[in-house]
């Protein structure tokens, strides 16, 4: 059992913002998959797929993000899974945009959203796949930054960045080992 959760914020006016790459990402991986978003449970839509003989759920909150702690502990609670069966994509201002970084476990840094995971669950001892956002040319409060919708000439880049995170979370969700996945798909 995998549980693979993409924040983001439910609104369509959100949907390519910087702060919903969690989201594109866990789409991707459910595009990748062969399988759609058709239920809504525990405050998320989700999509369960099978990976050898695996159940695999994978997950988009629907609360906003600083709420995203509440859906995936009833997630956890509902296929009962731990938080080593958690896989977290997000969007993190903290990298250069386009920067991928897997971790095993660690703080929520500046995300609201991984704050409220944390804070939900009770620990911060899951992995998790940050997708950098942050563009040094832009200076506006952090908040704008990622409620701002995605330039143009930025989608082959997080396009990519999305595709190598769905990647990364199915190889996870295959059962590999948290440490190859990272040393796979790290990036600069």
């Amino acid at each position: 059992m995998h549980l693979i959760v993409g924040l983001g914020n439910p609104e369509k006016k959100y949907e390519t913002t910087f702060h919903n790459m969690g989201f594109l990402a866990v789409g991707e991986a459910a595009d990748k998959l062969g399988v759609k978003f058709k239920k809504k449970e525990c405050e998320a839509s989700v999509a369960e797929a099978n990976i050898g003989g695996e159940k695999v759920i994978l997950a988009r909150p629907v609360t906003y993000m600083n709420a995203s702690g509440r859906a995936v502990k009833q997630l956890l609670a509902k296929y009962k899974a731990t938080p080593a069966e958690l896989l977290v994509i997000y969007d993190d201002f903290d990298l250069p945009k386009g920067k991928l970084r897997i971790r095993a476990f660690g703080s929520a840094g500046t995300h609201n959203g991984m704050r409220s995971i944390i804070g939900e669950i009770g620990t911060s001892a899951f992995p998790r796949i940050r997708i950098g956002i942050r563009d040094d040319e832009v200076d506006i409060p952090i908040i704008n930054y990622v409620l701002a919708q995605i330039r143009k000439e930025d989608y082959p880049l997080f396009a990519d960045a999305c595709s190598a995170a769905a990647d990364a979370a199915i190889a996870f969700a295959r059962g590999e080992d948290i440490e190859r996945v990272m040393s796979a798909f790290n990036r600069n």
